[in-house]
């Protein structure tokens, strides 16, 4: 009896090794202990805001014109950061401001949509790269994460999952957001914590996505802040913002109409007059040159420019609503007494955005897919669409080029315009010296470590049973109280999709790549920052040994970091060759609605392929409704029963080309379908009912991108691809199964290549 007694103390003992209390028989034999609860108490709050695309400039604070009250406000009573660099890219910058450790190390050398193959591009954070909220929470933190993920490989983010670098997984307490790089502000793909979930209303109701975020945000913090007060949080707020599509409620745009009639060259004239007299920029800056493939503004046609004017007001429109965002969040930290104790970091991610092209794009897809829009007809019939519900617009390279002042290039490229981004801290508690401009350099990865330095937190060698990768980042906290202070790193390399950048000391080599092109042909330059700011002086020719040292260093770094190898494929990685144990391991998709929403890169991969979509369905008297639809107003397809009438639509961006076939179908089993053929540049959509054709009709232009809104199975859920229903349109019989044959899968040189090869990637 003895021996039973003394197993059962040591398996209780097993689990809880560390129990200081003593275990006997009785209660009266025994004394109870608690382990000590991690707990974070009297340390600050973290609010980390990450806006997208948003140029060096952009920022009122930074030089522009554009209206940021709350911004300029926080920078007013905090630091403004004149050197904070990042990866030129989305998903790698936001692993690194959520690691401290570069992105090629954790597995995101690009977005999260693709897997090379490779360690460095997974799509995924390795759990070898503890986030900063897993660390956070561990010490008492609660984290919340609201907004853009775009840190789990897509094709992972349907219900079917696996969830293993979903929000939650990766140290989040809370989510509530999309997981895909961008969404229609107005019908978001939203999830919530684990689950997908319907947008909580639509344009028509006055919804936008940037205010349900702030909303959970703050429904979140007033939650713990109710029942645990002692307890700090981390929140991480990524808008949607400034990312295309481009969109705000009508009354911000209606302010901006007519606001920019000179043009981007004039406005980036100005706006960088207005850094020299803030000294954002230090005496002596230049304002580069006009980039290259950017048209003289005067050499526009008059449809161009009024164009690429309503293409800038609706960017201004939803920077300002992200701003008053932002203020109705401070607001409230300001009403719960919060605010002082509260770190508070504004940033972006990269620079200004280069893909509306060199004129701008009513739809951001056309770029993507290679298309050219008819600015005339835009104009003439949809001018005041742009920035609404019924468009996904991004400005032209000359307005981008505007935001980055006085920078060259853009968003993607290893130059400042891609990769020197604004930076706001705001903290009372922690800042000596209210309203300062800081010069050092720092990178997106000393984020992290400067939060977990604030926390107190060191970094294990161990999390969750996976040996840590070292921190790349070092903490700025020093910065926060001494403008002289020494800049967190004197090292950083840079590498996006080919382009390379290496920093030193003062020193920045870098190259511009074209893709498909040997690296060793790359042309480097040389800029000494510290004169330079805007690199525009190239010292490359008179300075040869510093540029050889340079770049040697980027070989070292690179090794170092797990760069290699070098690839510099984006837009055809969207078409590469399906991988086993993946949604697209198959050509024949069979689906038992009703199921949940399927975001876009776990959808069948239809592109330009020939293909055949096949309904079993149940019908009652008057069936109607939709039975598949995929994509939103502005590119998709939907496929539906009205008015005793089978319609396939095929929105190509906006051109809706509606196959019908008149139908009676009696109540009961029947099937019915569509089959796409392809005809060259262009296709074929014929309608089937129980396996006869009763309809068919060209499609004369081809999507190859469908946008990045997914699927939906007996509704068309979120923006609805055509005018000729209202809603969700459900569908009214039952639909048992939905299969898809895609009878021809060309891998590697796929339609996605073709696009690429048409069109270029910068």
């Amino acid at each position: 009896m003895e021996w039973v007694y003394t197993q059962i103390t040591m398996h209780m003992k097993d689990g809880e090794p560390n129990f200081q209390g003593v275990i006997g028989r009785t209660l009266a034999e025994s004394t109870p202990s608690w382990p000590e609860p991690p707990h974070a108490a009297g340390k600050p709050n973290v609010v980390m805001i990450v806006l997208d695309d948003t140029g060096f400039s952009h920022f009122g604070c930074y030089g522009s014109d554009l209206k940021t009250p709350v911004v300029d406000a926080l920078a007013k009573h905090g630091l403004r950061y004149t050197g904070f660099h990042t990866t030129a890219l989305c998903s790698p910058t936001r692993a690194c401001l959520l690691t401290g450790r570069n992105h090629h190390t954790v597995g995101m050398r690009g977005i999260s949509n693709w897997n090379t193959g490779f360690p460095h591009m997974r799509g995924g954070i390795t759990p070898h790269a503890a986030t900063l909220p897993t660390l956070l929470r561990k010490e008492g933190y609660a984290t919340f994460c609201a907004g853009k993920w775009h840190l789990a490989p897509m094709e992972e983010c349907s219900a079917a999952g696996p969830q293993d670098n979903w929000p939650l997984a990766k140290g989040f307490d809370r989510y509530y957001g999309f997981l895909q790089g961008e969404t229609d502000q107005f019908s978001p793909e939203l999830t919530s914590d684990n689950h997908h979930v319907d947008p909580p209303g639509n344009a028509d109701d006055g919804y936008h996505v940037s205010e349900d975020l702030v909303e959970h945000s703050m429904g979140w913090i007033r939650d713990l802040h109710s029942v645990r007060p002692d307890r700090p949080f981390f929140l991480y707020l990524a808008f949607g913002a400034m990312h295309a599509p481009h969109q705000s409620p009508a009354e911000y745009r209606e302010r901006w109409k007519g606001a920019f009639e000179e043009g981007y060259e004039e406005r980036r004239r100005t706006w960088f007059a207005n850094q020299e007299k803030m000294g954002i920029v230090p005496p002596g800056t230049d304002l580069a040159p006009r980039n290259w493939g950017v048209p003289p503004w005067e050499d526009l046609s008059d449809a161009q420019q009024k164009f690429s004017n309503r293409l800038q007001e609706a960017f201004a429109a939803m920077l300002e609503h992200t701003d008053a965002q932002i203020g109705r969040l401070v607001e409230f930290l300001t009403e719960m007494n919060m605010l002082d104790d509260t770190v508070v970091m504004i940033l972006s991610d990269n620079g200004a955005s280069q893909e509306g092209g060199a004129f701008g794009v009513m739809d951001e897809f056309s770029f993507f897919n290679g298309l050219t829009e008819d600015i005339e007809d835009i104009v003439e019939n949809r001018l005041d669409d742009i920035g609404g519900p019924h468009s996904h617009s991004n400005y032209p390279w000359g307005w981008a080029q505007a935001g980055n002042s006085p920078l060259k290039w853009y968003k993607q490229n290893t130059y400042g315009g891609g990769v020197r981004d604004p930076l706001v801290v705001h903290w009372p508690a922690g800042i000596t010296e209210p309203g300062a401009i800081r010069r050092q350099f720092v990178h997106a990865v000393d984020v992290a470590a400067t939060v977990l330095d604030i926390a107190g937190i060191e970094l294990p060698e161990q999390v969750d049973g996976y040996t840590q990768i070292p921190l790349a980042g070092s903490t700025m906290r020093e910065t926060f109280t001494s403008g002289e202070a020494p800049s967190p790193r004197d090292v950083q390399y840079f590498e996006q999709i080919g382009h390379r950048g290496i920093y030193a000391n003062g020193w920045k080599a870098v190259t511009w790549h074209q893709s498909g092109t040997p690296f060793d042909a790359d042309n480097w330059e040389l800029f000494n920052l510290n004169d330079d700011f805007s690199e525009c002086h190239n010292l490359a020719e008179s300075n040869p040994e510093k540029l050889k040292e340079m770049v040697d260093l980027w070989w070292e770094e690179a090794e170092h970091y797990g760069v290699l190898p070098l690839d510099d494929r984006s837009i055809e990685l969207f078409g590469a060759p399906p991988r086993p144990h993946t949604p697209h391991a198959r050509r024949t998709y069979e689906y038992f609605p009703p199921i949940s929403h399927i975001p876009a890169d776990a959808c069948p991969q239809l592109s330009g392929r020939p293909f055949t979509i096949t309904a079993e369905i149940t019908t009652t008297d008057a069936v109607e409704g939709v039975i598949y639809s995929r994509g939103s107003h502005n590119v998709g397809h939907s496929f539906y029963l009205q008015d005793e009438t089978l319609n396939f639509v095929y929105n190509a961006l906006g051109s809706l080309h509606v196959i019908s076939a008149p139908v009676v179908l009696s109540p009961g089993k029947h099937h019915v379908g569509a089959r796409f053929d392809r005809e060259g540049k262009a296709g074929r959509i014929t309608l089937v009912v129980d396996g006869e054709d009763v309809g068919s009709g060209e499609i004369p232009k081809l999507v190859r991108m469908l946008g990045s809104t997914g699927m939906d199975l007996g509704r068309d859920g979120l923006s609805q691809v055509c005018d000729a229903y209202r809603g969700e349109f459900p569908f009214s019989g039952t639909i048992h199964k939905v299969t898809f044959d895609i009878p021809i899968r060309k891998d590697a040189t796929d339609i996605a290549v073709e696009a690429a090869s048409e069109f270029g990637r910068e």
